[in-house]
C-alpha cells in the first residue's frame, strides 16, 4: 500500500495505492493523524488506485472523520472501495465524491452524494 500527501492550499490530499488492511494500514492512520494536525482546509483521500479494503479501513476513516468532521472527504472511490462502501452503506455515513476537485471546492455542508 502506498500513500502520497499533498498540500493543495489550506487543503490535504492523501492519495491511497494498493491494498488497505489490517497489514499495511497505519501509514494511512499517521498521514490522516499529520493532515488533522497541519491542514486547516478539507483533508481529501483519493482512493481511485485502492485494490482492496476491508474492515480495518472502513473503521480508519469513520474514526477520522469523528476527528476531523466534515473537512474529511472521500474521493473516487475505486470499483473495489465503491461496491464496499455500497454494500456496507458507508457512503450515508462520510462524504464521498466523484472527483479530487469535486472533494475540495465542496462546502462543509454538502455530503457529497
Amino acid at each position: 500500500m502506498g500513500v502520497v500527501t499533498k498540500q493543495d492550499g489550506d487543503a490535504v490530499i492523501i492519495a491511497v495505492s494498493g491494498d488497505l488492511d489490517l497489514e499495511n494500514i497505519a501509514p494511512l492512520v499517521t498521514a490522516l493523524a499529520e493532515a488533522g494536525k497541519s491542514a486547516t482546509g478539507p483533508v481529501v483521500v483519493d482512493l481511485s488506485r485502492v485494490t482492496f479494503a476491508d474492515s480495518t479501513s472502513v473503521n480508519v476513516l469513520l474514526q477520522a472523520y469523528g476527528d476531523l468532521g466534515p473537512r474529511l472527504r472521500l474521493a473516487q472511490p475505486s470499483a473495489f472501495v465503491r461496491r464496499l462502501f455500497d454494500v456496507i452503506g458507508l457512503e450515508h455515513a462520510l462524504p464521498v465524491y466523484g472527483t479530487t476537485e469535486d472533494a475540495l471546492v465542496a462546502d462543509d455542508a454538502d455530503d457529497g452524494s
